[in-house]
C-alpha cells in the first residue's frame, strides 16, 4: 500500500468481494456435499432396482437353514442399468452365511447391518467400498426367495463404479461456481460505478480547494454534496475559520510589533547618539536609557504575552485552577508596589475553582492588580476580591484612581489605547479583555462615584465556574 493509502473503491471491493468470495467458498463445499448426496440419492434407486432385478430371477429348494438357493443372471441382465460406459456394475448372489450363489466371488460379503429406519420399503443398504482398486457404491438387498419346493433369503449385493456420479456432480458444482463467477464480476462492477458516482462530490471539492488562490480561506460551500459529507465540510470550515483567525493575529503581531517597537528603539538610538555627542551629562544620559529599554522591554513582554493568549486558546481544555490562590500569589508578588505607594490594600478570596490556564488566569489577575496600583492615589485604598456564586466566579479590583474618561470608554479595550500615554503602552487592558474572552467570561469597568465626584475605578471580571469543581 503507497504511503497515501488505499483508495476507497479498493477499500469497498476488497470489503465486500472478500466476504462474498469466502462465502461462495463455503457454499462451494456445501453445495458439492449435498450434490453428492443428491446424485447418491437418485442413483441408490437405480442400484436397488438393478438388485431386485437380480432377487426376481432366483430360486430355492429346501426350507429356511435346509435351502439351496439357485440363480440364472447373466450379466447381460445388467446392462439396462448401465447409463453409459463410464462406470460398471458388478453383482454377487449368496446365502445369509456368505455362501456364493451367483456373480463375482471376489466382491466382499457383506457383514453390516440393515439400517432400522431406511428410506425404501426394502431391507436395503448402501455403504462405499473398493472392488477392482476402484471406488464403488453397493446395494445391499435381504430378498426373500419362495417357490413350490422350498422358501429361504438371499444377500444380493450389485456395486457401482463412481466415475458417472462423480461427473454429474462436478459439472452441477462448476456450473454454478461458474454463475457464482458471474455474480461475483457484476458485483464487482457495480461496486466500482456506485463509488465512482458516490466519489464524485469529494474530487469536486478536491479541485475547489486546488484551484484556490494562495491565503483563500473562505468556507467551502457544500452545494449538493450528500449528506454524508456534510459533517466533513463543516469541519473543514471549522479547521480554515481558526486558520483564519491565526493568520489575523499573526499578521497583527507583526504589524504591531513593527509599528511599537520602532519609537522607542528610534529614541533609544536618538539618546546613544546625543549621549556620544556630549549634549547631556553622562549619568543623565543612562538614566534616560534605561529608562527607555525598560519601556521597550516592558512592551514587547506584553506583546508576547497578548501572542501567548491565543496560543492558548487553541489548545485543548486545561485544568481546573483556583482562582483564588492565583490571585493571593500574584498581590505576594506586587506587594512591593502597593508598599511604595502605601496603599490601604484588602483582600477576601474564598474558592472559585475555573477551568483555565493559570499562566492565562495569573496575567489577567496581574494586569488588572497592577493597572489599579498604577492608577490609585498615593495612600489611597485598593481592594481586591474573588468570591463564586452558583454560575461564575468573579474577582472585583476596586483602585482609588481617577477612573475613566467617558471618551476613552468606547476604546478602552484596544489594543495600545492608554488613558496616559506617559505612563502605559495600553496593552494591559487590552491582554485581559482577550483573555476573559478565551475563556467565555465577561470583563466589565465602571467609575465608583459617590455625591457625583468619581471615587475609583472597579474592575468586575466573571468566569464560568468549574462543574463540580473538577
Amino acid at each position: 500500500m503507497s504511503a497515501r493509502g488505499i483508495s476507497l473503491r479498493r477499500h469497498l471491493l476488497a470489503g465486500i468481494l472478500v466476504p462474498v468470495g469466502i462465502f461462495i467458498v463455503i457454499n462451494a463445499i456445501s453445495l458439492y456435499e449435498k450434490t453428492l448426496a443428491a446424485v447418491n440419492t437418485a442413483y441408490d434407486r437405480t442400484l436397488l432396482a438393478s438388485a431386485k432385478s437380480i432377487g426376481e430371477q432366483l430360486d430355492v429348494d429346501g426350507y429356511d437353514d435346509a435351502a439351496v438357493l439357485r440363480a440364472t443372471v447373466p450379466y447381460a441382465a445388467l446392462d439396462t442399468f448401465e447409463a453409459d460406459n463410464q462406470s460398471k456394475l458388478y453383482y454377487r448372489v449368496s446365502s445369509t452365511r456368505g455362501q456364493l450363489v451367483s456373480g463375482f466371488e471376489e466382491l466382499p460379503f457383506w457383514h453390516g447391518r440393515i439400517p432400522a429406519k431406511g428410506a425404501y420399503a426394502a431391507l436395503v443398504d448402501f455403504y462405499d467400498a473398493s472392488f477392482r482398486d476402484q471406488d464403488v457404491r453397493v446395494a445391499v438387498l435381504l430378498q426373500p426367495v419362495a417357490s413350490n419346493s422350498g422358501r429361504g433369503m438371499a444377500v444380493v449385493q450389485v456395486a457401482e463404479t463412481l466415475e458417472l456420479r462423480r461427473t454429474l456432480t462436478r459439472k452441477i458444482l462448476f456450473d454454478t461456481l461458474w454463475q457464482q463467477a458471474v455474480l461475483v464480476a457484476v458485483i464487482a462492477l457495480i461496486v466500482v460505478v456506485v463509488v465512482q458516482r458516490a466519489t464524485r462530490p469529494v474530487r469536486r471539492l478536491s479541485h475547489q480547494l486546488q484551484a484556490r488562490p494562495e491565503g483563500d480561506l473562505t468556507p467551502l460551500v457544500a452545494g449538493s454534496a450528500p449528506r454524508e459529507l456534510l459533517p466533513l465540510v463543516d469541519a473543514t470550515n471549522q479547521v480554515m475559520t481558526r486558520l483564519e483567525q491565526m493568520l489575523e493575529n499573526q499578521k497583527r503581531f507583526v504589524r504591531d510589533t513593527a509599528h511599537q517597537l520602532r519609537t522607542p528603539l528610534a529614541v533609544l538610538k536618538a539618546q546613544v547618539q546625543s549621549a556620544m555627542r556630549g549634549d547631556v551629562e553622562p549619568q543623565q544620559a543612562l538614566r534616560e536609557i534605561n529608562d527607555t529599554v525598560d519601556r521597550a522591554t516592558g512592551l514587547a513582554n506584553q506583546m508576547l504575552s497578548l501572542a501567548k493568549v491565543e496560543q492558548l486558546r487553541q489548545q485543548p481544555d486545561a485544568a481546573v485552577t483556583d482562582w483564588s490562590r492565583v490571585v493571593r500569589e500574584v498581590a505576594l508578588d506586587l506587594a512591593p508596589l502597593i508598599a511604595d505607594k502605601d496603599l490601604d490594600f484588602e483582600i477576601t478570596t474564598q474558592p472559585a475553582p475555573v477551568r483555565a490556564h493559570e499562566w492565562m488566569l495569573s496575567e489577567l489577575s496581574r494586569n488588572l492588580l497592577h493597572n489599579a496600583i498604577k492608577h490609585s492615589r498615593v495612600g489611597g485604598g485598593l481592594s481586591v476580591r474573588v468570591f463564586a456564586d452558583a454560575r461564575a466566579a468573579a474577582l472585583v479590583v476596586a483602585d482609588s484612581g481617577p477612573g475613566i474618561a467617558a471618551e476613552l470608554q468606547p476604546r478602552l479595550f484596544q489594543p495600545f489605547s492608554a488613558g496616559d500615554v506617559h505612563s502605559g503602552s495600553g496593552l494591559g487592558l487590552a491582554i485581559s479583555h482577550e483573555i476573559v474572552r478565551a475563556l467565555g467570561g465577561a470583563i466589565q469597568l465602571e467609575n465608583r462615584e459617590k455625591h457625583g465626584q468619581v471615587q475609583g475605578l472597579d474592575a468586575t471580571v466573571r468566569l464560568p465556574l468549574a462543574e463540580n469543581g473538577v
